[in-house]
C-alpha cells in the first residue's frame, strides 16, 4: 500500500512539523512504502517568486486599495525584482546580499516597516546578518498581508484560514468556505498536490492537521482528491482531530475525507492500510471514524499502542529541506529561537511525567500516557536525524522533558562527543539543581521554556501545578547561571484568581526580569477545555459550566460562568504590555499601575522577594 503523508498549509516556515517524519519512519519499516511532503513550505516557495507576485499584483489590480496596499501595488516592480533574492537569503543560500538589505537601500519598505524596531539597539552595530534577516522578514510579512487583504482572506504565513477551525461547533462555516471558488492560493496549492500525486501515485493520502490553521487546507485538498482521484483513500489525524473531533456527529466532513484517526497515528494508519489491502475488517480499525451505511461509525480499539522505543527513527526523506526559511522576530527571544534556524523537531518521551495540571488536557493519550525510551535510543535518533538533515540543532517538542531522562541524554551526548544544540519545554521542578543545569549546558542545551503560569502559590496549588514560586525561582536561577535562556509561560484568568493576585503575579514577573532569571515570557488568557480536569469538573474550581450539550462538529473549549472583579481584556493588555517592555529592558522601575488603563491595586509582594529566594541558590 503506497502512502503519501502531507503537512497542509501552514505550520512553520523554518523547519518541518514532525508528524509525517515519525509516521513515515514507522510505516516504511512495516511494509508500506511511504512518501511525504510539506505542502505549506512548497506553497510559500511557489508564491514568493517573481512570477507568483506578478500574478498576485495582476489579480489585485482592479481593487480599491488602502494607503499601504496602494504603496505596495505602485512599488510592485521592486517587490517582483527583490522577492527571489530575499527568499534565497532567508534560506541561507545568498548571504552576501545581507549588507545591501541591512542598509535599507534594496527592499521596498511597506506597512510593516512603519513599526519596526531600532535595529542597532536590537542587533548591535555589527549585527548585519541579523538586521538583514529582520528586514527580510518584514518584507515577506508585508507581502503576506497584501495577499490576505486583496487576494485570499484565508492566507497567513503560519496559519491558513485559522478562523474557520478555531471555534467550529458546526460544520456550516467550513462547508460554506469549501463551496466557494478556488482562490489563487488554493489553485497553486492543488497544483502542487497534483504534481506530487502524479509523481508517486499513492493509494492512500494522510493529512496531519496539528492546528486549526491547517484544517481548511487539508479539506480543500481532500475535496480536490475526491473529485479528481476518487480511488485514493483520504484520512486526517493530528492535534486538531485529537482535541476537537472526538465527539463528532456531523457526517458532512466525510464528503472530503474517508477516515479520521485519533491519537498516535502509527497503528491507526497501519491498520487503515491493512483494511484497504483486504487484510483487516472495519471493526479491526484502531481509533478511527468512518462512514457506515450513511452514518458515522467509530472502530474503538482505543488502548492499542506501541511503546516509544518501538516507533523507530523519524525519516526526513522527500522533504525539501533547502526550501525552509530562517526568519527573525525581535519582540520575544523565545519566538526568535522558535522561528530562526532549521531545528530538527523530535519527541524525547511520550506524554507528560506529571500529567496533573488542572488546565491541561491530561485525559488525552498524548499527555496522560507517559512512556520514555532509554537515553541511548534518544541519542541514536538524534544522530540519525543529523545525518539526514545536515542540521545539528534539536527542538524537543515534549509536553515536558523528563529531568531524569534529560540528565541521561546529556551524559550520553557528552560521552559520544556530539556537537549539538537543543531546547524544549520543562517543568520548573526541584530536579533542576546546579549540577543538572550545568550538565545540560555542557551537552548543548541553549534554552528552556516552562510554565510559571499564575505566579501565586494559592492558585498554583489549586491548579495542581506541582511547583511554587520559590521552587520555580530556584530552578530559573540554576538554569540562568548555567547560561541557558529561560522563557516563562504565564496565565491570567484562572478560575477564582483575583485582581490582586493578577497584579501580584506581574510583580513576581517584574522581579524575575529585574534579577535576570528570565529572558523571555508570554501571557495568555486561561481557556477551559473539555479534556482538562477543570473542564470536566468546573465546580471544583468555583465556576459553573454554561452549556452541557455536545456540538455536532468541534468540541473543546468549555463555556463557563464566573464573577470577576476586573475586566480581563484590559488586565490582559496591561500584563502583556508590561512584560513586553521588561523583555526589552525598559520599564522595570515603573509602578505597576502605569501599565493599565483601569484602576489596579498596589502589589502585596515584597520588594526583594525574588532576590532573597535566588540568594539561597548561591
Amino acid at each position: 500500500m503506497k502512502v503519501l503523508l502531507i503537512t497542509p498549509p501552514l505550520t512553520q516556515l523554518n523547519t518541518p512539523y514532525p508528524a509525517t517524519t515519525v509516521l513515515k519512519g514507522y510505516l516504511q519499516t512495516h511494509g508500506h512504502p511511504t512518501e511525504q511532503m510539506d505542502l505549506g513550505i512548497e506553497l510559500v516557495n511557489r508564491i514568493y517568486t517573481r512570477n507568483g507576485l506578478t500574478k498576485i499584483f495582476d489579480f489585485s489590480a482592479p481593487l480599491k486599495k488602502n494607503d499601504g496596499q496602494s504603496f505596495m501595488y505602485e512599488a510592485r516592480a521592486d517587490y517582483e525584482n527583490c522577492v527571489e533574492t530575499v527568499i534565497r537569503f532567508l534560506q541561507g543560500k545568498d548571504q552576501t546580499i545581507a549588507s545591501r538589505i541591512a542598509s535599507h537601500n534594496l527592499l521596498p519598505e511597506g506597512p510593516r516597516f512603519a513599526n519596526m524596531c531600532d535595529t542597532e539597539w536590537a542587533f548591535g552595530a555589527a549585527g548585519t546578518t541579523d538586521t538583514a534577516k529582520y528586514l527580510a522578514t518584514l518584507f515577506i510579512e508585508d507581502i503576506a498581508d497584501y495577499i490576505r487583504e486583496t487576494v485570499d482572506s484565508h492566507f497567513d504565513l503560519v496559519r491558513y484560514a485559522e478562523h474557520l477551525g478555531t471555534y467550529a461547533p458546526t460544520f456550516d462555516t467550513i462547508e460554506k468556505a469549501l463551496e466557494q471558488s478556488y482562490t489563487l492560493t488554493d489553485q497553486w496549492m492543488t497544483e502542487l498536490l497534483e504534481d506530487k500525486i502524479t509523481q508517486c501515485t499513492p493509494q492512500a493520502i494522510g493529512f496531519s492537521v496539528p492546528f486549526p490553521g491547517c484544517l481548511y487546507a487539508a479539506l480543500r485538498c481532500g475535496q480536490y482528491i475526491k473529485k479528481n482521484h476518487p480511488e485514493i483513500h483520504v484520512t486526517i489525524g493530528g492535534g486538531y482531530p485529537n482535541t476537537e473531533l472526538r465527539q463528532i456527529s456531523d457526517s458532512r466532513i466525510f464528503r472530503f475525507i474517508d477516515t479520521i484517526t485519533l491519537d498516535d497515528g502509527e497503528l491507526p494508519l497501519t491498520q487503515v492500510c491493512n483494511y484497504l489491502e483486504g487484510k483487516a475488517k472495519k471493526d479491526e480499525l484502531i481509533r478511527t471514524y468512518y462512514i457506515e451505511n450513511g452514518k458515522i461509525a467509530y472502530s474503538g480499539n482505543d488502548n492499542k499502542n506501541i511503546r516509544n522505543c518501538e516507533i523507530g527513527t523519524p525519516d526526513f526523506d522527500g522533504l525539501k529541506m533547502d526550501q525552509y526559511l530562517s526568519m527573525a522576530e525581535v519582540s520575544n527571544p523565545m519566538q526568535t529561537l522558535w522561528s530562526s534556524g532549521k531545528w530538527n523537531k523530535m519527541v524525547m518521551a511520550h506524554g507528560c511525567y506529571w500529567a496533573k495540571c488542572a488546565f491541561c488536557d491530561v485525559t488525552l493519550d498524548y499527555i496522560k500516557r507517559y512512556d520514555a525510551p532509554s537515553a541511548q535510543i534518544v541519542v541514536d535518533r538524534m544522530e540519525s536525524i543529523m545525518k539526514q538533515t545536515g542540521e545539528s540543532g534539536f527542538h524537543f517538542t515534549d509536553e515536558a522533558m523528563p529531568p531524569r531522562l534529560l540528565h541521561e541524554v546529556a551524559n550520553e551526548i557528552k560521552k559520544r562527543q556530539i556537537a549539538t544544540s537543543y531546547w524544549g519545554n520543562i517543568r520548573f521542578d526541584k530536579s533542576y539543581n546546579k549540577e543538572l543545569c550545568e550538565s545540560l549546558a555542557d551537552s548543548g542545551c541553549v534554552a528552556v521554556s516552562g510554565g510559571l503560569e499564575v505566579a501565586s502559590n494559592r492558585v498554583l496549588e489549586l491548579m495542581h501545578k506541582g511547583v511554587t514560586i520559590e521552587q520555580t525561582t530556584m530552578a530559573m536561577k540554576h538554569l540562568t547561571d548555567a547560561g541557558i535562556m529561560v522563557h516563562a509561560y504565564l496565565m491570567y484568568g484562572f478560575p477564582t484568581e483575583s485582581l490582586q493576585e493578577c497584579i501580584d503575579a506581574l510583580e513576581v514577573v517584574r522581579q524575575l526580569f529585574e534579577e535576570g532569571l528570565v529572558q523571555s515570557a508570554f501571557w495568555h488568557r486561561y481557556a477551559m477545555t473539555l479534556h482538562s480536569p477543570s473542564g470536566q469538573h468546573p465546580e471544583n474550581y468555583g465556576v459553573k459550566r454554561v452549556r452541557l450539550n455536545t456540538n455536532p462538529f468541534s468540541n473543546n473549549e468549555v463555556e463557563y460562568e464566573e464573577e470577576l472583579d476586573y475586566d480581563s481584556d484590559k488586565i490582559g493588555a496591561g500584563l502583556s504590555l508590561a512584560t513586553y517592555n521588561y523583555m526589552n529592558g525598559t520599564g522595570i522601575d515603573l509602578p505597576l499601575h502605569k501599565w493599565f488603563k483601569t484602576k489596579v491595586p498596589n502589589t502585596n509582594i515584597g520588594k526583594n522577594l525574588i532576590r532573597k529566594i535566588a540568594k539561597q541558590a548561591d
